[in-house]
């Protein structure tokens, strides 16, 4: 029988796959283009993934670290308890949101560099996968930047989430009219 968390982490790298198979075979003119200003580039949406996904990592062991020595990150209520990542984003996020400073696209450069870092997230999730029990998934609290206090579960539904949010704007990027032949 497969545990939630295996399920949880299967569906993070199918949602990887899709999304590094959708910025594949760009030339870095097409991986740079943006129809507008406000429009983030394939770059921009890859490295912003690895940075969200990096600190989301992170912040996951500081917090299971910390919920394990008595000392947990959040002990206020848990409003999002039970719900899956879609109806917290719903319940949480405007249309357009804004993106948190530590998750922006900052350092540029070429996407196969990004590609290859935002893949190598995919062992350090599943490490921390192996060190997570079943109780902690849901008893483990870390707080995201936007949608405030969800647990373990919903973190990795949220990396699942994201990926396929910025697949789909990567594929309208593809699909402008103005994109580099």
């Amino acid at each position: 029988m497969v545990s939630k968390l295996e399920s949880l982490l299967k569906d993070v790298a199918v949602a990887r796959k899709n999304f590094l198979d959708a910025t594949a075979g760009l030339s870095e003119e097409q991986a740079r283009f943006r129809p507008d200003e406000l429009t983030w580039s394939v770059i921009d949406n890859v490295e912003h993934l690895f940075w969200a996904e990096f600190g989301g990592i992170n912040g996951m062991w500081k917090v299971l670290e910390a919920t394990r020595r008595q000392q947990p990150v959040f002990t206020g209520e848990r409003v999002h308890e039970g719900l899956p990542i879609e109806q917290v984003i719903e319940r949480t996020w405007k249309e357009k949101e804004q993106v948190p400073e530590i998750a922006k696209p900052k350092w540029g450069g070429p996407l196969a560099f990004w590609r290859n870092a935002l893949e190598s997230l995919q062992p350090q999730l599943a490490r921390l996968a192996e060190a997570i029990t079943e109780e902690e998934l849901t008893s483990v609290i870390h707080p995201h930047p936007i949608s405030g206090p969800i647990n373990v579960i919903q973190r990795f539904e949220f990396l699942r989430f994201h990926m396929n949010r910025h697949q789909g704007q990567v594929e309208r990027l593809r699909a402008s009219a103005n994109f580099p032949k």
